[in-house]
């Protein structure tokens, strides 16, 4: 994978900006658990009362509170609140809010920020616990006993009518600081959290002898959280939409530049990287192995990076909902942790020999569509089945067996997370009897576990196609890493002007890549410009693999070949096969039209150049008789019209390029004799001022030219014109007698 980062370059913007939407996202996601506790525990619980900081207390109830503070306490709390009556100046406004007001003086909380409602907060917090539990004392003896074990402080030896508040307040300073001691001690034991949901309580009673409306005070704290929580889904969708769309345009262009780069590398591949890649694999490789890598870049920008944030974040706000259920997230991870390497383990092996089944599947299925016509000749349908359904059956039991690994992996995940919930529940119900949880953290622990699960099962979905990917990443790098052994020079030369087109082969040797043995041997002629010179020889002999150092597909092993002088080794390919007119032993023909296929020597001919080029190639009867003429279809390959035709329409091809060299390999065997006969005859008076470089087993065909090479297994033999070597050459002469008889020869 890492051999391919180089195609994510252009893409680092959408892809940091799709990270930044995912810390968003997640922390909008990690935010909603604790939103919703806030509804249950403070909402529904707590009537919508926060804290144990009121916006208002009667005069009354603030003296109460403030016996149980220290003087510097005191001082703090009256400091952030000031005293409203009927002579205040906002007394209208107040006394609609607070009816109260018009029976007694009240307390209102001035302009304070969050901070100092968390200093505020513990401090009327304890006040209002102790308040509560005085009042409590007073009217239930059990608890006025359980006050006098406590503190020393015993109600039941106190008068009746005795207002307790005032007499606390009257007792001396060393006395009132032991019980506010004792108090601090208890209350140490409970924690702030649970002191400031005991307080609420008290908050929430002295709103309603206020005379404010407590319902609505409820109702609008979870209208308010529930908008807050409705933004933030808004928000996360938002997140996962453009993500999900800077990913997807992230993928596609980097598959697009990935597919772009391999058919450029290929287009410069020579026939020794051909040898080395087949073509099914490297149409295996441009399409099916892309597709993987594509499919993974999207998965690791969208989950690779969001699920460790909300795995960490998810941890890290469990642990302060419910520090004392840690133990459970750590038997998740545990667990989870030990299932995804299980499934690694199993699965790794065989991703990494998937791709190359559906390279065999490919090979198969191609050989079966272009040998069609051969197996049904031979009867090989049911053979050719069978080796289909091995191939296939491979592929599919490999398939099969990964996907069964997944399909086991969904339900044990989901075991799990319902496990854990169910653990959850029971562990908090009891934390919450024991007043050690509130219902609405319990809930929040819930939800954060099930984030924190299904992160790591995001985290075990790439571990799946991650080693696929990597398998693919690895093929398509090793099509772009490969250097093609042929490449132009440095520092090209041009070809000499005036261009003339003789072409010269000294002292040439060649062996194919990997082999052991040369297959030319001190191959030496030289092809003059306006002469035909022809390569003939047995099967085997090394007529093709000459003409095919010319154009250099494959390079020399020893010697030069030299084109006006020029060694062609010296010069950029461009140059060189701009200058030669190439027809292959096997017609190519592209999908399109017949004038389009003519254009593809040069794409700015005028219609009297393609009129020509047909007359020469003896291809413009058969072109007249299609209703349709230049414009008619050709389908792929070249597949609905004869081998004749397809071979006429590629040698029409070569010729409207014009090229001052030809190279025709083996190209008249699919011509009948009078169509080659007019063809030949055509070719030399038109193309008299070129050279013409014919590959071919018939004689007949190369009986007028101007020089015959014969070769026999890779070495020259003889050269000569026709009569030189009926007379000098045996191997020659061997094959001239077993295709003419000596009348035709002489």
């Amino acid at each position: 994978m890492l051999r391919l980062v180089r195609y994510l370059k252009p893409y680092t913007l959408p892809i940091l900006l799709a990270i930044a939407l995912l810390f968003v996202q997640a922390n909008s996601d990690l935010a909603l658990p604790d939103y919703l506790s806030k509804i249950v525990n403070t909402g529904i619980q707590q009537g919508g009362v926060e804290n144990a900081v009121p916006r208002a207390v009667r005069q009354s109830e603030m003296t109460k509170l403030v016996i149980f503070m220290s003087a510097e306490n005191k001082t703090l709390v009256l400091d952030d609140y000031t005293l409203v009556d009927q002579d205040s100046p906002d007394y209208a406004r107040y006394v609609q809010e607070y009816p109260i007001l018009a029976q007694e003086p009240i307390y209102v909380l001035n302009a304070v920020d969050q901070a100092e409602v968390n200093r505020l907060n513990p401090v009327l917090g304890q006040a209002w616990v102790a308040v509560s539990f005085l009042e409590q004392a007073m009217a239930d003896p059990a608890k006025a006993a359980a006050l006098a074990q406590t503190f020393g402080f015993d109600l039941s030896q106190l008068p009746a009518g005795v207002d307790v508040f005032a007499l606390l307040a009257r007792l001396p300073a060393a006395q009132l600081a032991q019980m506010t001691a004792a108090m601090d001690k208890q209350f140490a034991v409970l924690g702030d959290s649970m002191i400031n949901q005991m307080a609420v309580g008290a908050v929430k009673a002295e709103y309603a002898a206020l005379g404010m409306d407590t319902g609505k005070l409820q109702t609008d704290y979870m209208i308010q959280v529930g908008i807050l929580m409705l933004l933030l889904s808004l928000l996360s969708g938002a997140c996962t939409i453009t993500v999900s769309f800077l990913s997807a345009r992230t993928a596609a262009g980097a598959a697009r530049d990935m597919r772009k780069a391999v058919f450029q590398k290929v287009e410069n591949f020579s026939n020794a990287e051909f040898d080395k890649f087949s073509t099914a694999s490297l149409i295996t490789r441009s399409t099916n192995d892309i597709t993987q890598i594509q499919m993974v870049i999207v998965m690791v920008i969208r989950m690779v990076f969001y699920a460790p944030i909300i795995g960490v974040g998810g941890i890290i706000r469990a642990m302060g909902a419910g520090s004392s259920m840690w133990w459970i997230i750590a038997v998740a991870v545990v667990t989870l942790i030990s299932l995804i390497l299980i499934v690694f383990a199993i699965a790794l092996p065989k991703f990494k020999i998937i791709q190359n089944l559906i390279d065999r599947l490919n090979l198969v299925t191609r050989e079966n569509l272009a040998g069609m016509m051969v197996i049904r000749a031979f009867n090989r349908q049911s053979f050719e089945l069978d080796r289909f359904d091995v191939a296939n059956k491979d592929l599919t039991s490999t398939m099969l067996f990964i996907n069964r690994i997944m399909v086991v992996m969904m339900p044990l995940m989901m075991f799990i997370m319902n496990g854990l919930s169910m653990l959850i529940i029971w562990v908090g119900a009891h934390q919450v009897a024991e007043s050690n949880m509130q219902v609405g953290d319990m809930m929040a622990f819930l939800q954060y576990t099930m984030q924190i699960v299904f992160a790591f099962l995001m985290m075990s979905l790439m571990f799946i196609i991650l080693p696929r990917a990597s398998v693919s990443a690895g093929r398509v790098a090793d099509v772009l890493d490969t250097e093609p052994t042929i490449n132009d020079p440095p520092q090209p030369q041009p070809f000499r002007d005036p261009f003339v087109g003789t072409v010269e082969f000294r002292h040439v040797c060649f062996r194919y890549p990997d082999a052991l043995e040369d297959v030319l041997h001190d191959i030496s002629f030289t092809a003059q410009p306006g002469q035909t010179t022809a390569f003939i020889g047995s099967t085997g002999s090394g007529k093709s693999t000459i003409v095919n150092l010319i154009p250099r597909f494959y390079d020399v092993t020893d010697g030069a070949i030299y084109v006006d002088g020029t060694d062609i080794r010296q010069v950029t390919q461009h140059d060189l096969r701009d200058k030669i007119g190439y027809i292959p032993q096997k017609g190519m023909l592209f999908s399109g039209t017949i004038e389009s296929n003519l254009r593809y020597a040069d794409e700015n001919a005028t219609s009297e150049a393609l009129q020509e080029a047909t007359d020469i190639a003896q291809a413009t009867e058969f072109i007249v008789a299609n209703p349709d003429g230049l414009a008619a279809e050709i389908a792929q390959g070249g597949s609905n019209v004869s081998g004749g035709q397809k071979q006429r329409l590629a040698i029409a091809r070569a010729l409207v390029k014009k090229p001052p060299i030809y190279i025709f390999d083996d190209s008249f065997s699919a011509v009948d004799f009078k169509t080659d006969a007019a063809l030949r005859q055509a070719l030399k008076e038109k193309t008299s001022a070129s050279t013409l470089l014919i590959v071919t087993q018939r004689v007949a065909t190369i009986k007028n030219a101007d020089q015959i090479v014969v070769l026999d297994e890779g070495r020259v033999m003889g050269i000569g014109t026709h009569r030189e070597l009926m007379e000098a050459c045996q191997t020659y002469r061997e094959i001239a007698l077993s295709q003419l008889s000596e009348e035709e020869l002489a």
